[in-house]
């Protein structure tokens, strides 16, 4: 079963329902849902979404709404080997090595986001969630 990052865009296209977005982000987890892959994202995907949502709703739909998400996602340490990583890399976003380094350390078969140029040196493969619904049928 493929094991895969969910960077926090992807996260924000379903729980924002961003548009043209969502339908690939709801297609995504409805395939963990139903038990088809297995979705991973690092702690600080968490906290950056819900600092992003608590500007659109309230904190206490945002925990809601988070709560319910944690259902179908594992949430992934960002330790401090991770950490130094990241600060030694060549990445120009620090949190786009963070979240790299998060998916290699726990050996990920793939990172999902819509960010891929920031990625364009990983080891592992790096899609959208549209890529990798259309590899995977």
């Amino acid at each position: 079963m493929n094991k895969l990052l969910i960077d926090t865009n992807i996260i924000l296209d379903l729980l924002a329902k961003r548009y043209p977005f969502y339908d690939f982000a709801a297609e995504l987890f409805s395939l963990a849902d139903s038990n088809k892959v297995e979705l991973y994202t690092s702690s600080i995907s968490i906290i950056n979404t819900n600092y992003i949502l608590s500007k659109l709703l309230s904190e206490k739909e945002v925990r809601e709404i988070l709560r319910k998400f944690r259902i179908l996602v594992k949430v992934l340490p960002c330790d401090g080997k991770i950490i130094d990583l990241g600060l030694n890399s060549s990445f120009k976003d620090y949190e786009d090595a963070v979240q790299y380094f998060t998916a290699i350390e726990n050996q990920m078969d793939s990172i999902i986001t819509r960010n891929l140029k920031d990625f364009r040196n990983s080891k592992i493969p790096v899609m959208t969630a549209e890529e990798f619904l259309k590899s995977n049928r």
